[in-house]
């Protein structure tokens, strides 16, 4: 799982592996290690009816709701967004990139893009 800070803009991507986990656990979590710090990101299943997030304790939350859930992953889509307030929020699946990086893409979905 991947996170983009942009203003007032938080974005998550996830692999193929991080979309089926999230499926069966509901939980997602990465951390990042500042040395004294951690700052924790997670992408958690809930019933309300749009996205949202928080911050609290160096953890920003992600809430997606079961049916966007279920959604995502039984068809093509690509992901959901909302603006929650004044903060835009967007969880996509992740494509390989069309251009060389030095990241392991394997568990990427395919781009669509992509030519063969």
């Amino acid at each position: 799982m991947k996170i983009r800070i942009k203003g007032n803009s938080l974005r998550y991507r996830l692999s193929k592996s991080d979309v089926d986990r999230f499926n069966k656990e509901g939980y997602l979590e990465e951390v990042t290690d500042f040395g004294g710090q951690q700052l924790t990101y997670a992408l958690q299943r809930y019933t309300l009816p749009n996205l949202a997030a928080t911050l609290q304790d160096n953890t920003i939350t992600l809430f997606m709701p079961a049916p966007m859930v279920h959604e995502w992953v039984a068809t093509e889509k690509v992901g959901f967004e909302y603006t929650d307030s004044h903060l835009y929020l967007l969880v996509e699946k992740d494509f390989q990139c069309l251009d060389n990086v030095a990241e392991d893409q394997s568990d990427n979905y395919p781009n669509p893009l992509m030519t063969c």
